[in-house]
């Protein structure tokens, strides 16, 4: 196995980027890149899975038998013809084989790095006197992968050597499926036809991307396309061609296809050799020739290529930069949290019809990045719209896109979140010009005001009560599976119902600013707060629900799933409790959710099937909304702990969502995404507890940035005006930002010290308001804040003395 060099750290981050150092200590760690066309998530390893939209999400790398079409998988398993990207280096002197990055032949190396950096994956191997070093882009806007290999000879004598370029293609059609070499476009060419049966059919599949190939810019000595003639006995570790002086040149006719090349050369003491492939899908030849023109036409063409898709990636940045001294949450604000964000709200998850909610909440997200994204998708999500008021379960991204999967089922959520995304857009912006904006609906070309649309969701929100005044939850609202509490017509949801006063709440909070009517929305929150605390408060905390057959669940009663994390954070939110209460609350979730990385969504998970909560509890014990550590709701809380005034514990359950030196080999992940589980079920399976899904498809992100910038830092728009309130954690006594608002830059330097209230200078003068307004765009800001100590801090310091 590789070596990691004694006492070297497991990983390490700079501002740009994120490096492993082992190959087996964390074999399931990965990044990811994209463009609008395509995603590929690299593990370590060298196992690829990638996708590309036609206009459905498709594969041009398989696995090595039929597929169904899935979304991505939790926790996703690999194995050893598990679709990848592997370069064979043979010493033909000495018959010594390995391969990079690590598998197939995972020989012992001298040293191995995995780095990730936003727009390029790159992999630095040693092994038998060779420096292997590996890099893969994107394009900017084609669905192909540019992949870059130098080899470099670091011992004192000469050496030859054969590199052997392996890249799956695997089962592509049982319909019919080839592979050949094809000298015109210098690459191995696979080509097959979508299956099909229903005449109908044809047209749509008639122009698929059905070509697979592997291009390349220097001819090779000899190729293979045939996988069984590859592999012979000796599998994948030791391939039967690889023992031949030259491989053996042979198509693939209906046998799984593969796209291996081999290049043999001299090497010279410290002399490099460098390949360049590019590999993906094609509709035809001419395209294939094509994309060689483009990035092997001339010598600065693939590096053009590279620069474009680098330019492509540094548009996705954040409003905010910090400098808090951390050098793990640093990077990960600054980078690799603003770019999960805008690969959310850029490509939409790769989907043609990405669910509501989280179509809204990744594009709250845009608006801390791109807002001129954010107001287009917003637009387009109330034009589909219905005039009752009610939201799709899905938005559908183009003319010819339908709801599929998921989106088929009846959810009662996605009315909430347009008034909750859309006040935060407002905010950040202060665009109320999008208000007054004219926007149609799905079933009638009546055109109402934005402002009239949103207050019809709110609307619709109230009229989907019951006779408790609680809302209906049919066969779901944010946690999709809970799928038989309501599906007879009868169940409610109390987080919907407390997510509804909120929602109420901050509309009314942007009526009143516009001196709109805004006791109507406050007096209807109030009442289905009190609906809330009378049907549903269950002692300690909020029950989760009634089901259809009037059983609350959710309570100290239930054996199983006796207390959920979401009622009790929208309860905080929407002010649904008194002190007693809320003390209760926080007592209870730190006592029965709260684990070292961070709260669970339920306790205990479930270990049957429970018929009137539905197939969440037949998931297994502590995974997705079983009892994980399912980042969207712990997201939800700290943004909850935050409005009453918690930030300290707010910040520390923020933190815990990011691996660290001291607990990434439990998550299996580098802190370069926030995935959308870590296993819970911490009481019940504590082995497994803390294990990453992997899955970096999350509508955390958007309420992690707003944490940490309206309320952790506290520089926050208001309307067009910026609010400067921060609440430093005792881990920060000092920070400096960088904070873009409105296309004006501020440079600010917050501090704790000892002072009685808060003072601000904003380029060298007092002020006594903490809002800023007037401010221009041609000047320059040098704003700096006190803040009197909070306790947390004084103690920190006195610790420290």
């Amino acid at each position: 196995m590789p070596v990691v060099k004694a006492n070297a750290p497991l990983f390490s981050m700079s501002q740009h980027s994120v490096q492993l150092n082992s190959a087996t200590a964390m074999p399931k760690a990965s990044g990811f890149l994209w463009n609008r066309q395509m995603m590929l998530h690299m593990n370590c390893r060298g196992y690829a899975t990638a996708q590309f939209m036609q206009p459905e999400p498709a594969k041009y790398s398989h696995g090595p038998m039929l597929e169904a079409k899935t979304f991505m998988q939790p926790e996703h398993s690999y194995f050893a013809h598990h679709p990848g990207r592997f370069f064979y280096i043979k010493n033909e002197d000495t018959n010594e084989l390995f391969s990079v990055p690590y598998e197939p032949v995972r020989c012992r190396s001298q040293s191995f790095s995995f780095v990730q950096s936003s727009a390029a994956i790159n992999w630095l191997v040693e092994c038998f006197g060779l420096s292997v070093s590996i890099e893969v882009n994107l394009s900017a806007s084609d669905p192909l992968e540019m992949w870059q290999f130098e080899v470099k000879n670091t011992r004192d004598s000469a050496v030859n050597i054969s590199i052997y370029p392996y890249f799956s293609i695997g089962y592509m059609s049982w319909m019919n499926q080839s592979a050949t070499f094809d000298s015109a476009c210098n690459g191995i060419v696979a080509t097959s036809v979508t299956p099909y049966q229903k005449v109908e059919d044809y047209p749509k599949l008639k122009d698929f991307k059905d070509l697979t190939f592997l291009i390349a810019e220097d001819k090779p000595d000899s190729w293979t396309a045939n996988q069984y003639g590859f592999e012979g006995e000796g599998g994948l570790a030791s391939p039967d061609a690889i023992n031949t002086p030259l491989l053996a040149s042979k198509v693939s006719a209906y046998e799984p296809p593969v796209a291996v090349m081999q290049y043999r050369h001299r090497l010279l003491p410290d002399e490099i050799r460098r390949h360049r492939f590019v590999f993906g899908p094609a509709t035809n030849k001419a395209e294939v020739k094509q994309n060689r023109q483009r990035h092997f036409g001339d010598p600065k063409a693939f590096s053009t290529q590279q620069q474009r898709y680098i330019d492509y990636i540094e548009s996705g940045k954040g409003c905010l930069n910090i400098n808090c001294g951390d050098p793990l949450f640093d990077p990960f604000f600054n980078q690799w949290l603003p770019r999960q964000m805008f690969y959310h709200g850029d490509v939409n998850r790769l989907s043609t019809d990405p669910q509501t909610r989280n179509f809204l909440q990744d594009n709250m997200g845009m608006s801390y990045i791109n807002p001129t994204t954010a107001r287009q998708s917003f637009l387009l999500a109330m034009s589909q719209q219905l005039s009752s008021g009610a939201m799709p379960d899905g938005v559908l991204l183009s003319e010819i896109a339908e709801l599929k999967y998921i989106n088929q089922i009846p959810h009662t959520d996605h009315c909430v979140w347009l008034p909750i995304c859309v006040s935060a857009y407002l905010n950040e912006t202060g665009d109320i010009s999008l208000l007054g904006e004219q926007v149609k609906f799905a079933d009638s070309e009546q055109t109402l005001s934005v402002h009239r649309h949103i207050e019809l969701a709110l609307g619709w929100l109230i009229q989907r009560r019951d006779s408790r005044g609680l809302s209906y939850i049919e066969q779901g609202d944010w946690c999709d599976p809970m799928n038989m509490v309501g599906h007879k017509g009868r169940g409610v949801s109390s987080w919907l119902s407390l997510a509804t006063a909120f929602a109420l709440q901050q509309w009314a909070e942007i009526n009143q600013r516009l001196n709109k009517d805004s006791q109507r929305l406050l007096a209807t929150a109030t009442e289905i707060n009190a609906a809330v605390n009378q049907h549903c408060w269950d002692q300690d905390w909020f029950a989760r629900g009634i089901t259809d057959d009037n059983v609350a669940f959710g309570v100290k009663a239930d054996a199983e799933g006796s207390i959920y994390l979401n009622p009790q954070s929208w309860a905080l939110m929407s002010k649904a409790v008194d002190a007693e209460q809320t003390t209760k609350i926080l007592a209870a979730v730190e006592k029965q959710l709260m684990t070292p990385y961070g709260p669970m969504m339920l306790a205990p998970a479930y270990t049957a099937m429970r018929e009137d909560v539905g197939r969440l509890t037949q998931k297994y014990p502590g995974s997705a909304e079983n009892g994980s550590v399912y980042n969207h709701a712990a997201v939800f809380y700290a943004y909850s702990l935050c409005l009453i005034g918690e930030h300290q514990r707010a910040f520390e359950i923020l933190i815990k969502m990011l691996p660290s030196q001291r607990d990434a080999l439990i998550r299996g992940q580098l802190p370069t995404f926030i995935p959308n589980y870590y296993r819970g079920a911490y009481f019940q399976h504590p082995q497994q507890a803390g294990r990453s899904s992997q899955l970096f498809n999350t509508g955390t992100l958007a309420w992690y940035y707003r944490c940490i910038v309206e309320e952790i830092v506290g520089v926050k728009g208001e309307l067009g005006c910026l609010v400067i309130e921060p609440h430093l954690p005792k881990e920060w006594p000092k920070v400096e930002l960088r904070r873009m608002f409105n296309g004006i830059e501020l440079n600010i330097k917050i501090e704790q010290a000892v002072v009685e209230q808060m003072s601000i200078k904003v380029n060298g003068e007092q002020i006594e308001d903490n809002h800023l307004q007037g401010l221009v765009a041609s000047k320059s800001y040098q704003v700096e804040v006190l803040v009197p100590k909070t306790a947390a801090q004084q103690n920190a310091v006195m610790e420290a003395v």
